[in-house]
């Protein structure tokens, strides 16, 4: 299975939000945006709806920034993944014009059985597995690259 850009952007976000509140450092969606290489309208797009998912809180004003919350730490991967991708099938099988083997198909069986294998696979990983050593001081090291 392959993750969307989106869903890639919003997981190395979540991961370098993660970090930074290790070190007490306050982010803002430019500064993810600039340490992950992208424009910051993706950034600012893929923070949005952590935010809506409760991974991320946007605090205003002096000392404000992004702040990874406490179910952003101990979220499961696999259903972060989940919410980000959507749980749709792997294939489209009542497209326009349906597959002709939609009512006899082993495939779109097999599929789904493998896109569940892929979930469970994350499903016991959490953020905060993702950011141990040696990928956390990784990310801290990450700043303001230039976005393509």
């Amino acid at each position: 299975m392959r993750l969307t850009k989106f869903t890639d952007l919003a997981l190395r976000s979540v991961m370098r939000l993660a970090v930074s509140r290790d070190t007490d450092e306050a982010l803002t969606t430019r500064m993810v945006a600039d340490a992950m290489g992208v424009p910051y309208t993706h950034a600012a797009k893929a923070i949005t709806r952590l935010q809506h998912l409760g991974v991320v809180e946007a605090r205003r004003g002096r000392g404000g920034g992004l702040v990874l919350t406490d179910l952003g730490r101990r979220a499961s991967v696999g259903w972060l993944v989940r919410e980000l991708e959507g749980d749709g099938e792997v294939v489209a099988c009542e497209g326009d014009p349906p597959c002709p083997l939609r009512a006899a198909c082993r495939l779109r069986g097999a599929l789904r059985e493998a896109q569940n294998a892929f979930y469970a696979t994350l499903d016991p990983l959490t953020v905060a597995d993702l950011v141990t050593s040696p990928t956390g001081p990784v990310l801290v090291s990450l700043t303001g690259r230039a976005a393509p």
